[in-house]
């Protein structure tokens, strides 16, 4: 293909709904719209968050049966009038609708898969949807995890390649007055901070890890502070979700709950920055649903392009985010009582992470990196 080509983007997710899937779509939009013509077609909230560069078509968010039958209707009117050479769908969820259209007007397929994309064990979807995700012309996992269930899935691997999700890099310097002005409003003086950033579900596994190693390690460091920044998703196609009156209830039943702040979404950019800074360390507990996993964890990334160390389990994607004993600390088998050692050993010996590590391997990931990576897909069509 050529380096000018029109490039269909069809998605659900996008900004203003909260994730990482939205996040990367949005960077793919606007890292393609510098060589290439960009359409989307999204939900119509998306439109005021669009990068200026492309075109757009919105259709109605919900419910998700008449989102899915606008966007195909939408797809073929924009196929028929504009001819993009490629269709390119965010997610699995518009795999069929780029897939069908692709080939009815003998253009060219591209479906990025996340890890629930290719990983779940829905009968309706296995049979409808994986079958158009094989007859795409390309594949792009975003983990080597993710990679593995597409060839477990029968992805032919000539198709298969792998592109990460990316992070803001470099971040925005330190504003010290901002950081100081988070710290008197949450009181933060002299506490050791852990955050966890992203969706309460079930899969990121937060309540269990407030009971089965939060209360450990403040009985061990009584100082710390979990602050959550996020919220239960109302818009997630996951159903399985956790809230946060559960996590208060557990809280409360270990006389925690005290030590633990929630901040909801943060939309500001400056103020999600000024907490990764001043974490002591970002804590990522998910836990392994082989029916639901973890696609990626840019969490982690992020968190390393701020120099904040992550202690995860390594589960799904997760294993290519976090670089172990470098960047943190990978935990198997759900191994409760490790992840609160380490956590433990971060927070009584900073050095033994390397804020420059962490931030030098977060680099591998910038968004500017997307671009140059997507071509090589492209240009192999």
């Amino acid at each position: 293909m050529k380096s000018n080509d029109t490039i269909l983007i069809i998605t659900r997710n996008l900004p203003p709904l909260v994730g990482g899937m939205e996040r990367l779509n949005w960077h793919i939009a606007d890292e393609l719209s510098k060589d290439h013509q960009i359409i989307v077609i999204s939900h119509s909230q998306a439109k005021f968050e669009a990068t200026p560069q492309t075109s757009f078509y919105g259709v109605r968010l919900n419910p998700l049966p008449l989102f899915l039958l606008l966007t195909f209707i939408t797809t073929f009117w924009v196929c028929l009038r504009q001819r993009p050479d490629i269709l390119f769908a965010g997610s699995g969820l518009t795999a069929p609708i780029a897939v069908f259209w692709a080939k009815i007007f003998r253009k060219k397929s591209i479906v990025y898969i996340h890890g629930l994309d290719i990983g779940t064990d829905h009968l309706f979807y296995n049979w409808l949807w994986i079958p158009f995700i094989r007859s795409s012309d390309q594949i792009i996992a975003n983990s080597s995890p993710t990679y593995d269930i597409c060839i477990s899935k029968g992805i032919c691997i000539r198709k298969l390649s792998i592109i990460h999700p990316g992070v803001s890099y470099p971040p925005k310097p330190k504003n010290d007055q901002l950081i100081q002005q988070l710290i008197n409003q949450y009181q933060l003086q002299g506490k050791q901070v852990l955050i966890s950033v992203g969706r309460l579900t079930q899969r990121k596994g937060l309540n269990e890890f407030i009971d089965l190693s939060l209360s450990k390690v403040i009985d061990k460091i009584s100082n710390t502070i979990l602050v959550v920044i996020g919220d239960t998703p109302n818009q997630s196609l996951n159903k399985n979700l956790q809230s946060k009156e559960l996590i208060i209830a557990t809280a409360k039943k270990l006389g925690i709950e005290k030590n633990i702040i929630f901040t909801g979404n943060i939309s500001d950019d400056d103020i999600l920055t000024s907490f990764y800074y001043l974490a002591d360390v970002h804590i990522f507990p998910v836990k392994h649903i082989p029916e639901d996993p973890e696609g990626f964890g840019m969490v982690a990334i992020e968190a390393a392009a701020h120099g904040t160390p992550t202690v995860a389990f390594a589960t799904g994607g997760i294993v290519d985010a976090v670089q172990h004993g470098k960047t943190g600390y990978l935990i198997e088998n759900q191994d409760y009582q490790k992840i609160t050692n380490s956590i433990i050993e971060i927070l009584e010996n900073k050095a033994s992470i390397s804020e420059q590590t962490c931030m030098q391997y977060a680099e591998k990931f910038a968004w500017y990196h997307l671009k140059s990576k997507f071509e090589k897909v492209i240009v192999s069509l």
